[in-house]
């Protein structure tokens, strides 16, 4: 039981990881991507400023259909693409359960 657990959450976690990293090459990147690692800090490789923060929060309320609450927007949610796949699984999962 455990197994399929963490399975269904590494399937649902890549296309999330896939599309988040999407969106920040086209909208920030310019459609390049530089081959940034999906662990790197957004904000400290500069790939992202606090403004842009607001964007991606806004791309995450749309697409995955989750409410980003103030307290949410912290360095461990929103830090790195990687980050932020994780905390979209999360809020999706607590979705779910509701």
């Amino acid at each position: 039981m455990r197994t399929a657990i963490t399975t269904e959450t590494t399937t649902l976690s890549a296309p999330a990881t896939q599309e988040i990293r999407a969106f920040i090459v086209e909208n920030f990147l310019l459609g390049s991507d530089s081959g940034f690692d999906n662990a790197e800090s957004l904000l400290e490789t500069g790939i992202i400023d606090s403004t842009g923060i607001m964007h991606v929060v806004a791309f995450l309320e749309e697409h995955f259909g989750i409410i980003v609450e103030d307290d949410d927007m912290v360095a461990d949610n929103l830090e790195s693409v990687s980050r932020i796949a994780a905390y979209v699984e999360r809020k999706r999962t607590l979705k779910d359960a509701a």
